[in-house]
Formats: C-alpha cells, structure tokens, sequence
C-alpha cells in the first residue's frame, strides 16, 4: 500500500510522522502555516528549530498551501497543538478532497470545552471518524527511528487497521483499538501527571516520589476516563502506563522539562518562554481539573497541579496537601475516590 499521506503541522512531532510515513514508502506533504518555515525545510531537508539532526526523505515535501497539501490524500494526519486544532480543521475542511482518513497525533483536551481531538475534529469535519494515533513516543526518538509500539484507535475497525498499516514499519509496531476514550484521555491526561512528575524532580524529590506519583496518576487518569466512558482496562496499556512511564521519566518531555523549571521556583510564564514549545499538559490540567469538577470525580494530583499552575499556590504546599489527605485503602481509589 502506497499511499498519498497529508500532514497537517510541521512542528516536531509532525516532521517525525512525515519522516516515519516517507521511510515507508508513501509520498507525504507536510503543511506549515509559515511559508519561510516551508522554504527552509525543503532546502535544508532538516527541521533545524524543532528538530534537529532529522533528514527528511526526498519524497517529503512542505508547503504553506493547505488545498495543496491535502489535494487527493488518501491519509490525513493532524500533528498540530490541542489548541489550534479547531481552527485548522476549520480551515482543512475545505481542502478534503476524495475524502481522505482523518488521523490525529494530537494530545490533549481542548480548554475551553474540555473536548476530545476526536470531538473537535469530528465537530469541524462532517461524517468524520478520525483515526486517534497515541502511545510513547518521543518525536526525537521516532525521528531517528528508534523503536516504540503505537495505537490506531477507532469506533470503525476497517479505518483504525487502514492507519495501521500506513505506519506499521520494523521501528514502530501499532496496535488497533476501538476505545477511542480510553485512548485520548490517556494521552491527554498523561501530560499533566508528567508536569507533576517535572515539579517534583525540581523540587529536589527522588524515585521513590516520581514512582508514587505515576501509581497515583494512573489512577487518576482511570477514574476520570472510566467516568467519561472509557475502558478502564485501556488505561494498563501503552495509552495510559505506557505513556506515562515515559512522559514522566524523559528529558525529551517538555512536560516534564516544564515541570521542573516550576519546582525549582520559575514561574508559569518564565517556563513556557524557557522550553520555547507548546507545552499541552498546561492546557489539559485546567480542562481536566473543570471536567472532574463537573463529573464529580475526586482527582487530587490534577487539583493541586491546577492550583499551582493557574493560582500561584506554592509546589512546597502542594505537595503537603497531597500528603496529609485522609486516610484512605488504595484500591478503593483506583476507581471509586
């Protein structure tokens, strides 16, 4: 299968799938909103601002022309911020040409609404069933084509197996599946227990912190997937531990670099200008802390990172709060508290 592959954002992840669906075999246009941005990828065949050192193959091509780009696709994959997924959808829609498979490596849950990349895109694309790509992946691995497993998660098995065999290759493995919940709030909800992660390890906190902390994330993140119709057993796979572990370990994170700036006594601000890229748990710890307040589903980690992030509460007393709660049996919590 050779197909026609649009990639719609030409940041770092989005270079890494062009890069991963070229070596392939199929043919990729990548779009950028920035036409210097385009000019300088196709000359130099390197993304040198976002991610450096990665050669695009010949059969890459960048361009600022959205019709373009997405004239006759066979595969549409969005690789752009949660936050501007909306608007460029918007602008897609009128480019979709031959009905291409709608994919998305996006991460997050839209602020404003607390909706998912699916529920956005499918909002701004009629008779839409996007194709959801989640697992642990660094683009700076991907890129280099160091070796990960992946998930297509759809409601429709035939469109989840088409994007799984686009990507399928000996360096990446992908998995089909068809909770689309499970697999977005995972992905999602991973980057805000990685921004904690970060504040403790700037905080000057150990292992055996970061590792309590994972547990407890997890079983955050189910309790509040469970809620919204997710698996909880999706969450024990590569969308949920899986991404976690590796969100919460690396320094390819800018979570977890975010994270760490802020535990070591950097404002917000000052983080996000130091890590100079979108950094998406800041906009999912505010969705998911409004979506748990709605569903009435206890999520103290997300509480506290929400306080810190949006209210100045000091990490230092975070950390307490979390620490002094009642006592509580944990299985109980997975689900239920």
């Amino acid at each position: 299968m050779r197909l026609k592959a649009a990639v719609i954002g030409a940041g770092s992840m989005g270079t890494a799938v062009s890069i991963l669906l070229a070596n392939n075999g199929h043919h990729v246009d990548m779009w950028t909103r920035y036409r210097d941005d385009a000019e300088k990828l196709n000359f130099y065949r390197e993304n040198t601002d976002k991610l450096p050192g990665a050669k695009l193959p010949a059969n890459v091509v960048c361009s600022d022309d959205m019709e373009r780009v997405l004239h006759n696709a066979d595969l549409a994959v969005f690789a752009v911020p949660s936050q501007a997924l909306r608007e460029t959808a918007a602008k897609a829609v009128r480019f979709l040409t031959g009905r291409p498979v709608i994919a998305t490596v996006t991460k997050g849950l839209e602020m404003s609404t607390c909706l998912r990349m699916s529920e956005v895109l499918s909002q701004e694309i009629e008779k839409t069933r996007p194709v959801i790509l989640s697992g642990p992946c660094h683009a700076e691995e991907l890129a280099k084509g160091i070796p990960t497993a992946y998930v297509a998660a759809s409601d429709d098995l035939k469109l989840a197996r088409f994007v799984q065999d686009a990507f399928m290759a000996p360096v990446f493995r992908v998995y089909t599946a068809t909770d689309v919940t499970g697999v977005e709030m995972g992905g999602a909800l991973k980057n805000v227990i990685a921004l904690c992660a970060g504040i403790s390890d700037g905080l000057g906190f150990g292992d055996n912190t970061r590792a309590a902390l994972m547990t407890r994330g997890i079983a955050e993140i189910t309790r509040l997937g469970s809620k919204v119709g997710a698996k909880p057993e999706t969450f024990a796979g590569l969308t949920g531990v899986g991404d976690v572990i590796v969100t919460c370990t690396s320094m390819h994170s800018r979570n977890r670099r975010a994270g760490i700036l802020i535990g070591q006594g950097k404002s917000l601000d000052e983080a996000l200008a130091e890590v100079k890229m979108v950094v998406e748990g800041v906009y999912t710890a505010k969705a998911a802390y409004e979506l748990a307040k709605r569903k009435n589903v206890s999520m103290p980690i997300t509480t506290e990172a929400y306080k810190v992030l949006f209210e100045g509460k000091d990490p230092k007393e975070a950390v307490v709060e979390l620490m002094t709660r009642d006592k509580k049996s944990e299985m109980e919590l997975v689900l239920y508290q």
